[in-house]
């Protein structure tokens, strides 16, 4: 994708199917995907953090079910507000993260114990939930497909490793909390790099976009 500068405030972009420039309303959806990212990834880690350093006690159990809830909702933001070309796969994403999300209501109303505790004691519960987190890997997938990120790269197999592997029962504990605390440390550094990155290659060549927004319009 070529550059042409022409005014201090407006930058034409060639295309591949054409030129095109990038607005205030394409920047400020990157920030808000980024900023979805970030939350997700602060609330993941702090609740991995007191789950690996206070254990499974009630206070900690509480505060796991709340950020569980903002966790999803900031992965939310982050699915409607990313770019990517293939419209199936961006689609089937959200469709991931609404099963997750139907299946953590299922589980946490559906349990008298507390709902991390109900996922530990009941690994099969994560043939729900885990949709939402294949979602969340299909993101890592993009990003180190697009951007060649080496964290990214990690957290694509790292995350169904871990949870496949407490589903089948395979992982010793040990392995489980080194997986966990990896999967924390790693998504942290994936959101705060994503944060300082320059917005137009996440916006990607909106003439592509474009040309298959027509297409499929001609369809």
């Amino acid at each position: 994708m070529s550059v042409e500068t022409i005014s201090d405030d407006l930058t034409v972009y060639q295309g591949q199917f054409g030129e095109f420039t990038i607005t205030p309303t394409d920047r400020q959806g990157v920030v808000i995907y980024r900023t979805g990212l970030m939350i997700a990834a602060l609330c993941f880690a702090i609740g991995s953090t007191l789950l690996l350093w206070q254990g499974a006690i009630p206070s900690v159990l509480v505060a796991l079910t709340v950020l569980y809830t903002g966790f999803m909702a900031a992965l939310a933001v982050s699915l409607l507000t990313i770019h990517i070309y293939m419209a199936p796969l961006h689609r089937a994403l959200q469709g991931f993260w609404l099963i997750g999300a139907i299946a953590s209501l299922v589980v946490a109303h559906g349990s008298q114990e507390p709902f991390a505790l109900t996922v530990y004691h009941y690994p099969l519960t994560i043939l729900g939930i885990g949709f939402s987190f294949a979602a969340l890997t299909g993101i890592f997938f993009k990003e180190a497909f697009c951007f060649d990120r080496l964290e990214t790269k990690l957290l694509t197999p790292l995350v169904p490793t871990l949870l496949l592997g407490h589903l089948t029962g395979v992982l010793p504990v040990v392995a489980e909390r080194g997986l966990l605390a990896a999967w924390a440390v790693l998504f942290v550094v994936f959101a705060l790099r994503k944060a300082f990155q320059a917005i137009p290659p996440d916006i990607g060549d909106k003439s592509v976009f474009a040309y298959l927004k027509q297409q499929a319009g001609a369809n």
